[in-house]
């Protein structure tokens, strides 16, 4: 029997053992349901999304809010008085983050925790959960200023749920609830005709509604939007509520991210609760972030 007559002889047999082969395989597969890619960046502009960096991987943020456009060429459309964060985000494992950063903006240095709690799924759980918490350090507070200042007066934490749901391909959307307890709480300042300045701070306690939006523009392009509603702000405050659009740009497996805010601060308390900006003047802020994964 030569050679050709055999391979036909025993075809059969090896595509049956191959499709009983295949049947035990596929017996064996779970199908995954998660939904996936519900923001492409790790923050929607200036509030956190609900995507985690990949366990053991470490990611470099640098992020930079420069000043005021509304100057114009006075101060080169704010590019003359930028404010410059830095942050490590380090995957302890695929639900856990955390992460330590420095801002320029009055001096402040922070530590997170970021952890999924709940993922949304194919014909499954309705939307991803995530918790975020924050603390941060304002070393800017001088002690001829606060001559009885204590470490604990320059502390502030920030506690969020972040929920969000992938309605499309195209399209996701995230709310925030947000707990802010600061220890030396925000002061507004007013100017009274007759020169004397009254003063008005915030309750220690504070409450805020984040939310935001993604929608995808292209294969590598999105339109990104989010407003934080702070929900017990002093009637006689000097801040607002930050509102923010900006572009995110994928390029080769990372996201650039360019926007305009009226919130400088880049922690989270600083842009829910000393947004000092005016859409209505111009009175915005550009800015952009980069990351590098290690």
């Amino acid at each position: 029997m030569n050679k050709i007559t055999l391979i036909f002889l025993l075809f059969p047999i090896f595509m049956f053992a191959q499709d009983d082969l295949l049947n035990d395989l596929e017996s064996d597969v779970v199908q995954d349901n998660t939904v996936i890619a519900t923001f492409k960046g790790l923050k929607i502009v200036n509030f956190e999304s609900t995507k985690l960096a990949s366990s053991k991987d470490l990611f470099l943020v640098i992020a930079h809010r420069f000043g005021s456009v509304k100057y114009g060429f006075d101060d080169f459309f704010g590019l003359d008085n930028a404010v410059t964060q830095i942050k490590f985000i380090y995957g302890v494992n695929e639900w856990l983050n955390i992460g330590v950063a420095r801002s320029s903006y009055t001096k402040k240095y922070g530590v997170h925790a970021k952890y999924r709690l709940l993922q949304q799924r194919k014909d499954g759980f309705l939307v991803s959960v995530v918790g975020y918490n924050l603390i941060t350090a304002n070393t800017s507070l001088e002690a001829d200023q606060f001559p009885n200042i204590d470490f604990s007066d320059r502390l502030t934490y920030t506690s969020q749920i972040l929920i969000a749901r992938k309605f499309s391909e195209s399209f996701s959307f995230l709310i925030a609830p947000t707990y802010i307890h600061e220890n030396l709480a925000t002061r507004s300042r007013e100017v009274m005709d007759d020169g004397t300045t009254i003063n008005y701070d915030e309750d220690h306690n504070q409450y805020a509604v984040g939310f935001g939006g993604r929608y995808k523009l292209s294969k590598r392009w999105s339109l990104n939007v989010d407003y934080g509603l702070h929900l017990n702000r002093n009637k006689n405050s000097n801040f607002r509520n930050p509102f923010s659009v900006g572009f995110d740009l994928e390029t080769g497996g990372h996201v650039f991210q360019m926007h305009f805010t009226n919130a400088q601060a880049m922690f989270d308390e600083g842009y829910i609760v000393n947004a000092q900006g005016d859409w209505s003047t111009g009175d915005i802020f550009f800015g952009f972030n980069l990351s590098r994964v290690f």
